[in-house]
């Protein structure tokens, strides 16, 4: 655990620690008094003025904690040069420009607050019922307003996988991909919340037997399994961020699926990289899991081969301990079907080295970036993240429960997204990223 947290903070990470919030303690429920993650939320109940009043709120059980309401009742303190509206937003921006020490400060308070021993708001009825919604009832947003995305392409089993099916399985590594974490700038605009729908792209495909590219729907359509960190701190142009400090910068992490049209993408990826295939949507999940809540999962990251550049250099553990999946579910099936399982912790390049190398040249960085890990692929077949290693670019299906096979996504298939790090009689989770696929536009 990082020397550098407080005893208070330890102790909300504290596996013994339980909420008054019955549904919190429950061993599967990915949101225990341990996690806290923050998101942005609006409702539908009586008396509330719906998504109009999108503000931040605090997942616990099966609750959304209200932090407007927390706040304007004296129970949360925030810097004395905090604009007091900060958790009345309908993005986290704000709240988050507030620094590290904000975040650890509310973190810790909330903590206390839902702490079982603690009476003040958990005896206090007519306070609860306005400070809290059920998480069912709540309609989650985007959770921060994205300046910039840009995805990586970390997981060195995922690019030997792509590099082995579209060039030389002896040389499937291109030669800088040891040296630096390789990523290209992606759209922000398209990033949505998870339950978007995600429409077909359309673009430019090039058959096998057609000298000229045809225009149409893709037919490659496929998901990335990923992670994503949201900047905390940014940096000025022209002063890089030392990888030693770099998660220093980090406010936390979010399910990722970078959708992708395989098809597109392989046309038209040369000489600049992917464009179209990837810029119609990117889903992330809508709760933002803190590093601090992440901390007890830290683990060494795989061995780095040859010893990264100085710049590139960090000492510790840097990779965490995140299980993840997969699940696939045709429209009108009603139960889905796993088809990966992995790992956040196979990941070679680091978060902190990502944010490094972003900024070694010189660029700038705003709260509320975007950083995709890139698909993340583990060591064995049901581990990689990506259909198009799962069936080797569709020569071997996958075998659904509800009958028949993919090779790649149809038309009102559902894919979702889970994640969580498992704790001793507790997970800390990050709910869920979900997209179901709609008919490209004719």
């Amino acid at each position: 655990m990082s020397s550098t947290m407080t005893d208070e903070l330890k102790a909300t990470l504290d596996s013994a620690r339980k909420s008054w919030i019955g549904s919190a303690n429950d061993a599967q429920c990915d949101f225990p008094i341990q996690n806290l993650p923050f998101g942005v939320f609006s409702s539908d109940r009586a008396g509330d003025p719906g998504s109009a009043n999108a503000r931040v709120g605090v997942a616990i059980g099966d609750l959304v904690a209200d932090l407007a309401v927390l706040h304007e009742a004296g129970l949360l303190r925030l810097p004395v040069n905090a604009r007091q509206d900060v958790f009345a937003r309908p993005a986290l921006n704000d709240f988050i420009a507030l620094g590290r020490d904000a975040w650890r400060s509310v973190r810790v308070q909330l903590s206390s607050l839902f702490a079982r021993e603690t009476a003040t708001l958990r005896d206090d009825t007519a306070l609860r019922e306005r400070a809290f919604v059920k998480l069912a009832d709540a309609r989650l947003h985007l959770p921060v307003q994205i300046p910039g995305y840009t995805d990586f392409y970390s997981s060195k089993e995922h690019a030997t996988n792509v590099g082995s099916m579209f060039r030389d399985p002896k040389n499937a590594l291109l030669p800088n991909w040891s040296e630096m974490p390789i990523g290209y700038n992606g759209r922000a605009s398209s990033v949505v919340v998870s339950g978007t729908p995600v429409r077909r792209p359309n673009g430019q495909l090039k058959l096998p037997d057609q000298e000229r590219p045809v225009f149409g729907a893709c037919r490659k359509l496929d998901i990335e399994l990923e992670t994503g960190f949201v900047v905390g701190r940014g940096n000025a142009l022209g002063e890089p961020i030392a990888c030693e400090d770099a998660e220093d910068h980090i406010f936390g992490m979010v399910l990722l699926n970078d959708w992708s049209a395989r098809d597109i993408q392989q046309w038209e990826y040369v000489p600049l990289g992917p464009f179209n295939a990837k810029t119609f949507a990117t889903t992330i999940s809508p709760w933002v899991v803190t590093l601090d809540a992440l901390e007890p999962f830290r683990v060494a990251q795989p061995a780095q081969e040859p010893q990264p550049l100085e710049y590139l250099r960090h000492e510790g553990h840097h990779a965490f301990d995140v299980a993840l999946e997969v699940r696939l579910r045709p429209e009108g099936a009603q139960e889905a079907t796993t088809i990966a399982r992995t790992n956040f912790r196979h990941m070679y390049w680091s978060m902190a080295q990502q944010l490094a190398h972003h900024t070694v040249a010189g660029c700038n960085t705003r709260v509320g970036d975007l950083m995709g890990s890139g698909t993340i692929s583990g060591p064995t077949p049901d581990s990689f993240g990506s259909l198009l290693e799962l069936t080797w670019n569709a020569k071997h299906p996958l075998e659904l429960k509800s009958g028949g096979t993919r090779g790649f996504i149809e038309d009102g298939d559902e894919l979702a997204l889970a994640g969580w790090c498992q704790g001793d009689g507790y997970r800390v989770g990050f709910g869920t990223c979900v997209g179901k696929i709609l008919p490209a536009l004719k």
